[in-house]
């Protein structure tokens, strides 16, 4: 029988540009202070121990002292996490390198990483009280959304670009959702959420504008460091929109320091932002061709979830990048594609186009003798390319 830890060890939330701290009991969205995204901080002192892992579930809920939820009876679960790792021996062999994994987050319910963050951000908003919740969206974090709100009985409305593939609307659908689609990008969508939600209504989950979704999402890093018996890969190749999943991971690792669970002068990976070429204001402004991206202008990609113009999460981004020695690189629309087909074809692996972005991005910097055939790389695919089959109609 297993079992699974009841009490969250969170203390505050606390503004990631000042510092200021904030009541993690009650409805939070940005920072009063300096409008920027607040971060959970939890009693890392308090004994939490890996050894307690040993027979609990294989979900995300297996740390749950260090997850926001106060209470077990609200949290809204469909099973995510613990997604496996599978080794690529095929690739690895062909492009001579010694160790290459992926961590395929597909195997996620409702088909993508998103679940992960949109289960502990609706966990929450049925733990304060909220009856409705709304998102803006390029596709799955709506579908994920969609899906837990159901699960917890919370009305769900999802705004997302027009030119969303059709699996992700009737998805929502299916959920019970209302679905509204805006002519533009998910900033766009972004903004038509505001105007909705004028007299706060709705609990809004968009990207770090609320500190939960975050806590979802850097349980990729703890499940990365236990799946590996706390030896951490060299280099993790990230797809990256909003960042969420970037900055939540190197926050993991930050977390497990702290704990014990890995030794003060064990070497963290270095983390790399692979973005579209069509939509990459992150990797303009990590290489100083911009000052920032509040008025960087993108276009859509096949890789819905990277089509995200003007991120919020952009300094903390940058902040993990300097932190880990990481890097930042686009790639263009056929390179993602002939990812995709590479790992479907010698890997048996069926990614999503962000999934082959990091693929693409990788024999990228093998070449530039950034990464070394020596080095563990793990690809984190964020998403199945079920849900992108009329993205991807002809490459084959």
């Amino acid at each position: 029988m297993t079992t699974t830890a009841t009490s969250s060890l969170i203390q505050s939330l606390q503004c990631s540009n000042c510092g200021q701290t904030y009541s993690p009991f009650v409805r939070q969205t940005l920072s009063v202070c300096c409008h920027a995204p607040l971060l959970s901080r939890y009693d890392l002192e308090a004994g939490f121990s890996k050894s307690a892992l040993i027979h609990r579930d294989k979900s995300l809920w297996r740390y749950a002292e260090v997850l926001p939820v106060i209470e077990p009876e609200n949290r809204v679960t469909l099973g995510e996490g613990f997604t496996p790792l599978f080794s690529l021996p095929r690739l690895a062999e062909r492009y001579s390198l010694q160790q290459l994994t992926l961590k395929d987050e597909g195997l996620n319910p409702t088909g993508s990483f998103k679940a992960r963050g949109l289960s502990l951000a609706v966990s929450k908003a049925k733990e304060n009280g909220e009856k409705a919740c709304i998102v803006p969206t390029a596709g799955n974090a709506g579908v994920a959304m969609a899906a837990y709100c159901a699960r917890a009985g919370l009305e769900a409305v999802v705004v997302m670009p027009r030119h969303t593939p059709e699996a992700f609307r009737e998805e929502c659908m299916a959920y019970g959702a209302t679905v509204i689609l805006i002519d533009g990008l998910i900033n766009d969508c972004a903004a038509k959420v505001q105007e909705m939600n004028r007299n706060g209504d709705y609990f809004d989950i968009s990207t770090l504008k609320e500190p939960y979704r975050l806590e979802g999402k850097k349980t990729m890093g703890y499940e990365i460091a236990e799946q590996l018996d706390w030896q951490l890969p060299d280099v993790i190749m990230y797809p990256t929109g909003g960042g969420t999943g970037l900055i939540g991971i190197w926050k993991a690792f930050t977390e497990m320091k702290q704990l014990g669970w890995l030794t003060p002068d064990q070497p963290l990976p270095r983390l790399v932002a692979v973005q579209a070429e069509n939509c990459r204001p992150v990797v303009d402004t990590f290489w100083g061709r911009q000052a920032n991206s509040k008025q960087y202008v993108g276009q859509p990609t096949l890789a819905n979830g990277l089509a995200v113009p003007r991120p919020i999460g952009e300094p903390l981004m940058l902040q993990v990048l300097q932190e880990s020695g990481g890097t930042a690189l686009a790639v263009s629309e056929e390179q993602m594609l002939e990812g995709v087909r590479e790992l479907g074809r010698y890997e048996g692996i069926f990614v999503a186009p962000e999934g082959g972005a990091i693929w693409a991005a990788t024999k990228q910097l093998i070449k530039q003798g950034w990464l070394h055939p020596e080095e563990h790389i793990l690809l984190l695919n964020t998403g199945s390319g079920q849900k992108y089959l009329d993205n991807m109609k002809g490459i084959w």
